[in-house]
């Protein structure tokens, strides 16, 4: 605790007894009401002297330090020059870029255009303001919002002030919601606090930084009863639309509130310095957690990760190897703003002086999202493709067809060919090889640009990019717990069906799932992972930390995966040391015959199938693999039309459409070495809202499992596995398998021929 002593001196008249008053002041968030002592007064000479000594306690808090370095008393610190917390990035970037646009967002009201000046700026106020209002250092804020150009500046203001955010967006149910508030609650008595009674807590409880009035309208019922909640900072809309009755009982703040007590604070300290300092700033350290990172509970309760600003830091230190962008290119992301992804590339892109903007209306350079939108993209192409003409489709699927093998010859004579296999093929072969996908890749090269000039600009043009010649996708791979990127392709050497290189200063081995032995490249096992961008551990969790976190620093990823082995010729000499994966341990079906299943890789593949909406596949304990299947009805519909199963007056039946759905399971999972049995058709599609996705779009396999347990069971209880002798000679019987599925939904079944023997 640090102190200020002022003193004041008053000379009495002889011999008058007089007492002298010693004020304390204490101003820990306003918990302790000053207290004052009586002194005795002293004889000098005579005269009695009262002595009036003020010791005011100076209250502590944190700053950036190259952000803020001017609160810092020691101007040769060196983290004064250089990044210690994630905010620091916005004065480089508004020396830097000053005048540029950094932001624009026309969906808010008012809409917003900021500049790199304007937008530190924001910040700088939004941080004060919030140390105006009550948050210290380490507090922890939930700030429960979507995407905008607010959201931003709220969570580097949180994190400005050495606060912790805690983020979720509105979509999230209110139960959920209240799991992360509450757990990510300070302890009721936090460090550095005394002992006292619990009228104390609700002042000790954390804040809420919400969207706008109709969201913390839908939160005030459920949630606000019972959490305790200091203040509530509306991002977007006025408090009078506010109609919770609870709003008289909490101080609540709009977003204009906050800047401008920020303004009045920076500019009032500005003119006062040094003389009249009541505060002790400490500069936040690189190991301080910044925030706090709340999973998407597919296999359970959510955990709280959290991550350090070091974490972070790495990120955006290192991501300009997987995207070099420049400055002045449009940069547009289609994920939640809390989502892990999305915050490290949002913080690396506004380093390099990139705006951030809309799809259509600005033509991005650079799309940043997860594999969800690309695989709705895929399947809007599909169904425009599908829609057109005979002729045309038929042209456009020639098309396509020779892009593919114009691609595939020009992967294998650039070395970019996949393989497990370490050994290396002879000179003579490579040089076979290589001479032959030269030769179909020269012949097959100006078909593959007319269908870039004929096929592939159309389809730009209806998703938005139509100033773009091609697209390339580079894949990565990371989880919230590590910042969330692992390892990514580069565009110097984007190999299909890998996820790259693991980012600088990370390292990845593959370790046996039984034995936890290291392996060798190219055999499958867990994938573990260490780097400066690893999590801090899980809030409140230290069993599920030491679980996850060996006392080296290996974080178990719980994916499977294998490296690709190094080849210094030949069709694969770029892919060595790429990573590959094949699915989740916990996700691993291990059916009665005692076979392991990993069923994301069949899942994607159905996913191409523009029949198929959403699909999970189960058999858990069983014989046989089985689906749950949300099937897209109005393609489904215009194929049974097509191949005139259906009349366009008469309606598609849920025979003829488990039929279909079977047929185009068959065709996209024809290569793998276990196929899909019986299947059921959800009722309605797996979504946020009804519980069965997460928030950041995945399926919430337990969930969907236990509302459809009933369904599965009839499923496989009506399953029939049925051998029929379909002929005898008196040497030797003929046996012909047959697999029969018999799906008991309604009246109907359905017959598959399995193979002949």
């Amino acid at each position: 605790m640090a102190f200020s002593l002022h003193s004041n001196i008053a000379v009495c008249g002889l011999d008058r007894r007089c007492s002298s008053e010693l004020y304390c002041f204490r101003q820990d968030k306003g918990l302790f009401p000053r207290t004052r002592r009586s002194l005795r007064g002293c004889r000098f000479r005579g005269h009695r002297v009262s002595c009036h000594l003020e010791l005011e306690s100076l209250v502590r808090r944190k700053c950036c330090p190259y952000l803020e370095g001017y609160f810092l008393s020691s101007s040769n610190d060196p983290s004064l020059h250089e990044w210690s917390a994630v905010p620091d990035i916005w004065k480089s970037s508004a020396e830097k870029y000053g005048d540029r646009v950094a932001l624009v967002d026309p969906y808010h009201e008012p809409p917003t255009e900021l500049t790199y000046k304007q937008l530190e700026q924001e910040i700088l106020n939004f941080s004060e303001g919030l140390r105006v209002v009550g948050v210290a250092p380490d507090e922890k804020l939930a700030l429960f919002a979507d995407n905008s150009c607010r959201w931003l500046i709220a969570d580097q203001g949180i994190m400005a002030t050495g606060a912790i955010n805690v983020v979720r967006g509105t979509r999230s149910s209110n139960e959920e919601l209240f799991h992360i508030y509450d757990h990510s609650e300070r302890d009721k008595y936090g460090s550095g606090y005394p002992v006292m009674s619990r009228a104390f807590e609700c002042l000790l409880s954390d804040a809420l930084v919400v969207d706008n009035p109709q969201f913390f309208n839908r939160l005030a019922e459920s949630f606000i009863t019972r959490a305790h909640i200091r203040f509530v900072v509306l991002l977007w809309g006025e408090k009078s639309h506010l109609k919770s009755k609870f709003v008289d009982e909490m101080p609540i703040y709009e977003y204009k509130d906050i800047v401008e007590l920020g303004q009045q604070s920076r500019h009032a300290f500005l003119n006062s310095w040094p003389t009249g300092q009541k505060y002790v700033y400490e500069a936040i350290n690189r190991e301080d957690v910044a925030t706090l990172m709340y999973t998407s509970g597919t296999s359970g309760i959510p955990k709280g990760v959290m991550l350090t600003h070091q974490n972070l830091l790495h990120q955006i230190k290192n991501l300009w190897d997987i995207v070099p962008a420049e400055a002045g290119d449009r940069f547009l992301s289609m994920l939640p703003t809390w989502h892990a992804y999305e915050r490290a590339a949002e913080y690396f892109i506004f380093t390099y002086g990139i705006e951030q903007d809309d799809l259509k209306l600005y033509q991005p350079r650079y799309l940043i999202s997860v594999p969800l939108v690309y695989e709705t993209l895929y399947s809007s192409i599909q169904k425009q493709i599908s829609s057109s003409s005979g002729a045309r489709k038929f042209v456009a699927l020639m098309l396509i067809k020779i892009s593919l093998l114009y691609m595939e010859a020009k992967r294998i004579y650039e070395g970019g060919v996949l393989t497990k296999e370490n050994i290396q093929e002879s000179l003579i072969i490579v040089v076979k090889d290589w001479l032959w996908a030269r030769i179909v890749a020269v012949l097959l090269w100006p078909l593959h640009m007319l269908a870039m000039k004929l096929v592939y600009s159309k389809i730009h043009s209806a998703i938005g990019i139509s100033k773009a010649i091609g697209v390339t996708v580079q894949n990565g791979y990371g989880l919230t717990e590590t910042s969330p990127v692992v390892a990514a392709r580069r565009p110097s050497c984007n190999v299909l069906g890998t996820i790259g290189h693991p980012l600088k200063y990370t390292e990845i081995k593959i370790v046996d799932m039984k034995t936890g032995e290291v392996l060798s490249d190219g055999l499958k096992g867990i994938v573990k992972v260490k780097g400066p961008q690893v999590m801090k551990g899980y809030y409140k969790n230290p069993s599920a930390t030491s679980e996850a976190l060996d006392e080296e620093g290996w974080f178990n990823t719980g994916d499977i995966g294998w490296i690709a082995p190094m080849h210094s010729m030949g069709r694969s000499r770029n892919c060595g040391g790429m990573v590959v994966l094949e699915g989740r341990s916990k996700d691993t079906i291990v059916l009665s015959t005692g076979e392991n299943v990993e069923p994301t890789e069949l899942e994607a593949a159905a996913m191409r199938s523009s029949l198929i909406q959403q699909i999970m596949v189960i058999g858990q304990d069983q014989r046989r693999l089985g689906a749950i299947i949300v099937p897209n009805k109005d393609e489904v519909l215009a194929v049974a039309r097509r191949q005139s199963i259906v009349n366009d007056d008469s309606e598609l039946t849920e025979n003829k459409m488990m039929s279909l759905l079977y047929d185009e399971l068959k065709t996209w999972t024809v290569g793998f070495s276990f196929r899909i049995g019986p299947i059921l058709i959800a009722d309605e599609p797996f979504t946020i809202d009804n519980g069965l996705l997460t928030p950041t779009m995945k399926i919430r396999r337990n969930e969907v499992a236990d509302r459809y347990s009933e369904q599965i069971e009839q499923l496989y209880n009506s399953f029939i596995f049925h051998r029929n002798t379909m002929g005898l000679s008196s040497e030797k019987t003929k046996l012909r398998k047959y697999n029969f599925y018999y799906l008991k939904r309604g009246m109907s079944f359905y017959c598959l021929k399995r193979g002949i023997k």
